[in-house]
């Protein structure tokens, strides 16, 4: 566990606001970086540093994967046709964990401060933190880019966090904005992965107490929530998403397995795809994708008190 014990033990266990305005249209439908399959010959699996904890992941136009550290906060890079890599930002220390990180085209990474209460934004290039805002949130998870905000979610309060973006990716204020509509929030870990609808009007939200753990389509410009109908899927230990066209991608953490929907355009129905599962999971948490593959960091919640040897890696399976 991190040196945070409580927010951390529940997210392993379940293995003030301002009006916003503008345009309600996020965006168009997030695609898989890279346009030609990932060369046979790079690795399906590479090691983290030992005792890093991993949570996170980031992949942007070139073919590196960021990960965030839970116990200290910092960023690794691995270079995904070799594997190896080293730590290229320095956290903020114990207390401030890298948790859900989204990376844009000019090598900004936004990133999800968990139980710090804090967003933070890091330069990729230089190594450097740029900006810390601290939301008084209790525990900030993940993270999506639009147009115009990054979106983060928070797992013990209704709320979403949206920081305005100027027309340089450049951060602004951070809103805060309250959920409503079918949303429930539970007594205890609720709200994980963020992306959009294929439509790019919408927010998808992991609600892990709703309905035995379901989805939630939020409307951006009110908070009203609505129930994405799945069928009799459920996501009780989802994590982190991704949206690749209509294909969603769900990783159940503790399942050790990724559930893959397909949506409609709107993000209001999925149909159930497969399930992947792979015998090097151990408790995979975030997922981002590569060419033809998606990437996903073992956190290995099921270690109690993980030490400076703890072992750590990554691991590639093929995309739907």
């Amino acid at each position: 566990m991190a040196p945070t014990h409580r927010s951390f033990a529940r997210r392993a266990f379940l293995t003030g606001s301002t009006a916003l305005t503008g345009a309600a249209l996020l965006g168009g439908t997030a695609h898989a970086a890279g346009h030609d399959p990932a060369p046979s010959a790079w690795p399906r699996r590479f090691p983290l540093p030992d005792g890093f904890q991993p949570e996170g992941i980031a992949i942007g136009t070139a073919p590196y994967a960021y990960f965030g550290s839970l116990a200290n906060g910092d960023i690794h890079r691995a270079a995904l046709a070799t594997g190896r890599g080293s730590v290229v930002a320095r956290g903020l220390g114990a207390g401030h964990p890298s948790v859900g990180m989204r990376l844009d085209r000019r090598g900004r990474l936004f990133v999800s401060g968990g139980d710090s209460g804090e967003i933070r934004t890091v330069d990729i290039r230089t190594g450097e933190t740029e900006v810390v805002y601290d939301v008084g949130g209790t525990f900030v998870n993940d993270v999506i880019l639009t147009p115009g905000a990054a979106w983060f979610t928070e797992s013990f309060q209704p709320v979403l966090y949206r920081l305005a973006l100027d027309r340089h990716g450049r951060p602004r204020a951070v809103e805060t904005l309250p959920l409503s509509g079918d949303w429930e929030q539970g007594p205890d870990f609720t709200a994980n992965g963020i992306e959009r609808t294929p439509d790019g009007k919408a927010l998808l939200l992991v609600n892990a107490f709703a309905n035995g753990g379901g989805l939630m389509r939020v409307d951006p410009r009110t908070g009203t929530a609505r129930a994405v109908d799945l069928g009799p899927a459920r996501l009780p230990n989802g994590d982190g998403l991704l949206l690749c066209g209509r294909t969603l991608y769900a990783v159940q953490q503790s399942q050790n397995a990724i559930d893959v929907f397909r949506l409609n355009a709107a993000g209001t129905r999925g149909t159930v795809v497969t399930r992947i599962t792979d015998p090097r999971f151990r408790i995979p948490t975030t997922v981002a994708a590569w060419g033809d593959r998606l990437y996903l960091p073992n956190a290995r919640f099921d270690v109690e008190q993980p030490m400076p040897d703890t072992e750590y890696d990554a691991v590639a399976v093929d995309r739907v």
